[in-house]
């Protein structure tokens, strides 16, 4: 089945990273990864914000995206990918072939209202976090990224290829941070030419606004938090 980048929800983000790992080599053991149980299912509490009435425009996400002044000293941002991007063939997982349909033509996956800001660390060569905002209405957000979650964390390993690039994908559930209203979180393991590069994302839905936070395990886990509190101008 053959997937466009731009139509499921940050893959093309993820495999992105994961390129840009595998090209510095290995960052598996760089990263301490949690042993706690891993989370069966979204999980729904009242959130600490109060449930934005309406979507947002890209604009007005755009203005709430963390920055250097939020993240630190030694971050840079990185310029925007061009629109286009290769094809991505999926094999070996039929809830990621399934999703098809809508997936494949943009559908509900093609959230409009988005923004999207990447960001490298100077402490590593492997360390990059990618944050990304949604919105929509509360039941299309829910459905469309935990349909996409399950589908992505269902194989525990398939392949995938990204234009000429073959890509070997093993994906495992995370306990996913107290926050918003529901969240979603998962590691996934790229490797390509015998290099494997780790990749950790986590989701946030609280109201009509989704934050995902991917890249390396220890800045999602240090940022997702505080871009949570900036999507919702608590920041």
């Amino acid at each position: 089945m053959r997937l466009h980048t731009t139509t499921v929800l940050s893959l093309s983000t993820l495999f992105l990273l994961a390129l840009a790992g595998c090209s510095n080599g290995s960052s598996g053991a760089a990263d301490s990864i949690s042993s706690a149980p891993v989370s069966s299912a979204p999980v729904r509490q009242e959130g600490k914000y109060a449930p934005v009435p309406a979507p947002l425009s890209s604009a007005v996400l755009d203005k709430r995206l963390l920055d250097e002044s939020d993240l630190g000293e030694g971050y840079t941002r990185k310029p925007q990918q061009p629109g286009g991007h290769d094809d991505v063939t999926v094999s070996g997982c039929p809830a990621l072939v399934k999703l098809g349909g809508d997936a494949a033509v943009g559908g509900s996956f093609a959230f409009p209202r988005k923004a999207k800001a990447s960001f490298t660390y100077a402490g590593g060569s492997d360390s990059e976090v990618t944050e990304e905002l949604y919105s929509g209405t509360e039941e299309n957000l829910s459905k469309g990224v935990g349909r996409i979650f399950e589908a992505m964390t269902s194989c525990p390993r398939y392949q995938v290829l990204v234009g000429a690039t073959p890509i070997t994908v093993t994906t495992r559930k995370l306990p996913a941070p107290k926050l918003g209203e529901e969240r979603w979180s998962q590691l996934l393991t790229f490797t390509v030419g015998g290099r494997s590069s780790v990749v950790k994302q986590t989701a946030v839905r609280t109201g009509t606004v989704v934050v995902v936070a991917s890249g390396s395990v220890a800045l999602v886990d240090a940022h997702v938090a505080k871009a949570v509190d900036k999507a919702h101008g608590a920041g």
